[in-house]
């Protein structure tokens, strides 16, 4: 794998799933913020992108450190889709349910009410979920916005494997 994949086409062109974490979050590391939009206007990449993120997510928990932790996280990453109003925005909704030791994923939003929603535009998202920002600065310069449990929202590094770029 090229250690410098920048362009719309060399993301697209990756199989998303021989790339490592730590790959991945080079590769991320490598990006700017725009750039990383810019990959997401491509609905089709920004949709196998997030699919292949909330999939290792499962496979990056920690039974350990969540013990008998029973949560529903709520996950909304928004594309910007090239402009800032709100009404051209694609919102993009994962759950993260951990109970019993494990952690299971789904697309879309349930019934459930979550104890923590973590809402954030692809750049943010992928940044935090790569280990190339850090969450508490994050939510400190408003990148994150967090409803419900925020002590658990501080936590979740703790219960997931996250690469460390």
């Amino acid at each position: 794998m090229s250690e410098d994949i920048s362009t719309r086409e060399g993301i697209a062109g990756l199989d998303f799933s021989a790339v490592t974490p730590e790959q991945f979050a080079k590769i991320v590391k490598g990006l700017t913020p725009k750039e990383i939009d810019g990959i997401a206007r491509d609905t089709e990449l920004r949709a196998r992108i997030l699919k292949e993120v909330f999939a290792r997510m499962e496979r990056q928990f920690k039974p350990e450190p969540a013990g008998s932790l029973q949560a529903l996280i709520r996950w909304k990453v928004t594309s910007a889709k090239g402009t800032k109003d709100t009404k051209d925005r694609e919102e993009t909704v994962y759950e993260a349910a951990i109970a019993d030791g494990t952690c299971t994923v789904t697309e879309g939003r349930s019934d459930a009410t979550p104890r923590v929603t973590l809402a954030m535009g692809d750049a943010d998202f992928l940044k935090l979920v790569s280990g190339n920002q850090s969450p508490v600065t994050m939510f400190m310069l408003r990148k994150v916005r967090i409803t419900g449990d925020v002590a658990l929202a501080a936590g979740l590094n703790r219960y997931f494997d996250i690469p460390k770029p």
